[in-house]
C-alpha cells in the first residue's frame, strides 16, 4: 500500500474517532487529578485503548497510573506516543494535558487501523508537572529499542518546538525549637526566622545569576500560632538552568542560600529534592519540520521561533526522553495568544472548541509525522545524524539526571 493511501486512511480514522477523542478530553478534564493520582485518567486511556483491540500493560515501568501498548511491524521503525494526563493543584488542567492524552491516544489508535510499515509503542506517562515520571521509566526502559518519541502540547499559539530548560524542584524544611514567643522567646528556635533568611539570601542570589536562569519559589510552612517560637518551618523552590551541568552549579549556589538560614538560626536543615532532574529539551529538527508541514496542510500557522522573547521558557521531562532518543514536543494553539499556560482561564479554553480542534489536528499531524518516520528511509537518516551530532553531550546529561543521589523536578511551564 502507498504511503498517500496510508496517511489517507490515517486520517479517516481520526475523523471517524472525533466523537470518541473529543469525549476523553472532555472526561479528563472534569476530573482533574494531579501527579501521581491520575488513576481515572490512566484507567479511561487504557481501558478505551483495549476496546479498540490494543493489548494493554497496565501499571507500566514502575508507575502505578502509567500504561503501555505495543504493535505495527516488528521489523521496522519503532515510534513511541506519549500521552500525559495529570492536572495542576488547584487549578486543574490550566496545563492543557487532557488534550495531550486525547491527541496522542488518537494517534495511536489510528495508526493501529492500518498497516504500519514500522511498530508503534503508545506510552501513558503519569507525573509531568511533579517528579518527574517519564525519567523514572526511562529508568525501567520504556525508551529501549525506540527510535524516535513524540507528543504535542497545548499553547497559546502554534510553535515547532517548546522552548525549555533545565529544572530542579526542591524542599527545604527546617526543625527549630518551640517556647513561649512572648514569656520565653530566648529557649526557641526559631524555624520560620530560618525560612526567611533563606529567602532573602536567594532573592539577593537572583540578582547575580544570568538572564537564562530562573530561581523561584514559595513558603509552605510559616508555623502554627504567633504566639509560638514556630519549630518547623518549610519554603519550596525550582531552580531552572539552560541545561543540566549549568543547574549542578546554581543548585550548589542555592543549597548555600539554604544552609545560611540554618546557620544563622541553629536550626537544622533538611532538604527534600522530589522526583527527577527534568532536563532541556533537545528537538530533533528534521522531525521537527516534517511534523509542521502536516501542521500547516491542516491550516495552522507557525509563530517563528527566532521571535519568542529571551527568557521565555518553561521546563518538561520531555527533555529527558530527547537526550535519549530523537524527540519533537510541538505545541499547539488552543487559546488567545493573552492567555498563558498554568493560568485557571487556560484550563477554560483547554475543554472549549479550540482544544478540541486541537485534538484533532494534533492526532492527525502525530500520526502523519510518526508513519513518515516509519515509511521514508531517507527522512530516518536525517533524523538519526540529527540525534548523533550531539550525541556525546547527551549521554552525560542522562548519566548526570540518573546517577544522581537526590532528585528534582517541575512543571512544564
Amino acid at each position: 500500500m502507498s504511503i498517500d493511501s496510508l496517511r489517507r486512511d490515517v486520517i479517516s480514522a481520526i475523523d471517524a474517532l472525533k466523537g470518541e477523542l473529543i469525549g476523553i478530553s472532555h472526561a479528563i478534564h472534569s476530573e482533574p487529578e494531579i501527579s501521581l493520582q491520575e488513576f481515572k485518567a490512566s484507567a479511561r486511556l487504557a481501558d478505551a485503548a483495549s476496546e479498540h483491540g490494543m493489548a494493554v500493560t497496565r501499571e507500566a515501568y514502575g508507575m502505578p497510573t502509567a500504561f503501555a501498548t505495543e504493535f505495527g511491524k516488528a521489523d521496522g521503525p519503532t515510534i513511541a506516543i506519549l500521552s500525559e494526563y495529570d492536572a495542576l493543584p488547584g487549578i486543574g488542567h490550566a496545563c492543557g494535558h487532557n488534550v495531550i492524552a486525547a491527541i496522542g491516544y488518537g494517534a495511536a489508535v489510528a495508526l493501529s487501523k492500518i498497516g504500519l510499515p514500522g511498530k508503534v509503542r503508545y506510552l501513558g506517562t503519569p507525573a509531568e508537572e511533579a517528579h518527574g515520571g517519564k525519567e523514572l521509566m526511562a529508568r525501567h526502559g520504556a525508551f529501549d529499542g525506540v527510535d524516535a518519541a513524540m507528543m504535542i502540547h497545548p499553547a497559546n499559539m502554534n510553535l515547532m518546538t517548546m522552548p525549555t530548560i533545565a529544572v530542579a524542584d526542591v524542599e527545604a524544611i527546617y526543625h527549630g525549637k518551640a517556647a513561649h514567643a512572648s514569656a520565653m522567646p530566648f529557649r526557641g528556635l526559631n524555624a520560620l526566622d530560618a525560612v526567611i533568611t533563606a529567602y532573602s539570601s536567594i532573592a539577593q542570589l537572583r540578582q547575580h545569576i544570568r538572564n537564562s536562569e530562573r530561581i523561584h519559589g514559595i513558603i509552605t510552612d510559616g508555623g502554627m500560632a504567633p504566639n509560638i517560637v514556630p519549630e518547623r518551618a518549610a519554603c519550596r523552590f525550582f531552580i531552572r538552568a539552560p541545561d543540566v551541568h549549568d543547574l549542578t552549579v546554581l543548585k550548589k549556589r542555592v543549597v548555600a542560600c539554604f544552609e545560611a538560614g540554618a546557620l544563622a538560626t541553629g536550626c537544622r536543615l533538611e532538604l527534600k529534592w522530589t522526583g527527577a532532574d527534568y532536563l532541556d529539551l533537545k528537538t530533533n529538527w528534521p522531525l521537527a519540520e516534517e511534523f509542521q508541514k502536516h501542521a500547516e496542510a491542516l491550516g495552522r500557522q507557525f509563530f517563528k521561533m527566532e521571535d519568542i522573547p529571551q527568557g521565555f521558557a518553561g521546563s518538561t521531562d520531555m527533555g529527558n526522553v530527547s537526550h535519549r532518543v530523537p524527540s519533537i514536543h510541538p505545541m499547539l494553539a488552543v487559546a488567545p495568544s493573552d492567555v498563558i499556560i498554568h493560568h485557571p482561564d487556560f484550563a477554560h479554553w483547554a475543554a472549549a472548541d479550540a482544544g478540541d480542534q486541537a485534538v484533532l489536528d494534533g492526532a492527525k499531524a502525530l500520526a502523519l509525522t510518526a508513519l513518515d518516520m516509519m515509511a521514508d528511509t531517507h527522512l530516518l537518516v536525517r533524523v538519526k545524524s540529527d540525534f548523533a551530532a550531539s550525541a556525546e553531550l547527551s549521554r552525560l546529561a542522562v548519566q548526570e539526571v540518573s546517577h544522581q543521589h537526590h532528585h528534582g523536578g517541575c512543571g512544564c511551564c
